[in-house]
């Protein structure tokens, strides 16, 4: 069984490209980084179960409704608090980069409490855990939840995964990510992570350059990944993307996995006419986990495979992906792009 935990949030998006301030209507989905990648993992044949805190209101069942519509078990959701975090996204055109706007403050998830959860029970079936750095950075007591969480899993045998996921806009609450995220790192054996988060969170840059802005050569990505590997050796990989924007809705992307000895690159997608790039790296996370329990460290198969599903995203509206498994093998084999008769 996986487990994952974090918020899952109402998304109300612009339709047609509009901004925030022309449109009259908005696009409904429910979403949130971690529930992103327990749907991948329920698609790609995984049981998974998603922790999370919800209103007990209508949208709070829209929450577990969705989970289940996507074969995600709801066992270990929580009902409280007042509110379901929100939200808005205002997609991008051309050269104008699309916006988020959050409202998740006080929301059933930010006001989650140690305790609150059953973590010895949520982990009695468990063989993998996934968390992300959204959830420490909305309020003190979520991140010392996720510290709860951590240590149950690691005692409980369980492999542990974390994306980064820094979100400038979310750590408000007087802490800032190198004082709450070492602590919880400790205990992980997978890190993922933008390529400027371990700048972001940890000051961490490539040796002889001054920020990770620009263009990277190979052995900045060796020099980044050994100084998170070493500030945290209990991980045994640490893997990234790279991505190379033309516009709003053309990009270029590249998987990375770094496991202490060897760099391991997937091939560059180009990928013009984007439908959606919100979840394409939770996408990416799913398709590591997955590689990674079904491949053990065959990192090459591995980060084709997680950047393969990640592309497949960037063309599915909404947060999750719904790309199936063979879509995402074909694909990584060079076989995508092809009409399915």
């Amino acid at each position: 069984m996986i487990i994952t935990f974090g918020e899952i949030l109402l998304r109300l998006s612009t339709p047609g490209k509009m901004r925030l301030g022309q449109s009259k209507s908005f696009d409904v989905n429910y979403g949130g980084s971690e529930s992103n990648v327990a749907v991948s993992m329920a698609n790609f044949g995984h049981q998974v179960a998603h922790v999370t805190r919800v209103p007990l209101n209508p949208l709070g069942e829209a929450v577990k409704t969705m989970l289940l519509s996507h074969k995600v078990k709801t066992d270990f959701v929580l009902e409280g608090g007042s509110r379901l975090g929100t939200y808005y996204l205002e997609t991008g055109a051309g050269l104008r980069a699309s916006n988020v706007v959050y409202d998740r403050a006080a929301s059933a998830m930010a006001e989650i409490k140690p305790g609150m959860v059953d973590w010895k029970k949520v982990f009695e079936k468990a063989t993998w855990f996934h968390w992300s750095g959204i959830t420490a950075a909305i309020s003190q007591s979520a991140a010392d939840v996720c510290k709860e969480a951590l240590e149950a899993a690691e005692k409980a045998g369980v492999s542990i995964s974390v994306d980064l996921n820094f979100r400038g806009k979310l750590w408000q609450y007087g802490k800032t990510p190198a004082q709450i995220m070492p602590e919880l790192l400790q205990h992980c054996d997978v890190i993922f992570g933008g390529i400027d988060a371990p700048e972001k969170m940890f000051g961490i840059v490539p040796e002889d350059k001054e920020s990770t802005r620009g263009e990277l050569l190979e052995t900045d990505l060796i020099s980044i990944s050994q100084q998170v590997l070493k500030k945290f050796p209990k991980a045994k990989v640490f893997s990234t993307t790279l991505r190379w924007i033309k516009n709003t809705q053309h990009h270029q992307l590249q998987g990375m996995i770094y496991d202490k000895k060897n760099l391991f690159l997937a091939s560059v997608y180009d990928m013009p006419s984007m439908a959606d790039r919100v979840g394409g790296g939770d996408a990416f996370m799913g398709g590591l986990i997955h590689g990674l329990i079904k491949q053990g460290d065959n990192y090459q198969e591995i980060v084709e495979f997680a950047t393969a599903a990640s592309v497949l995203k960037h063309y599915i509206h909404g947060d999750v992906n719904l790309a199936t498994l063979a879509e995402v093998e074909a694909l990584s084999k060079g076989q995508g792009a092809a009409i399915s008769r």
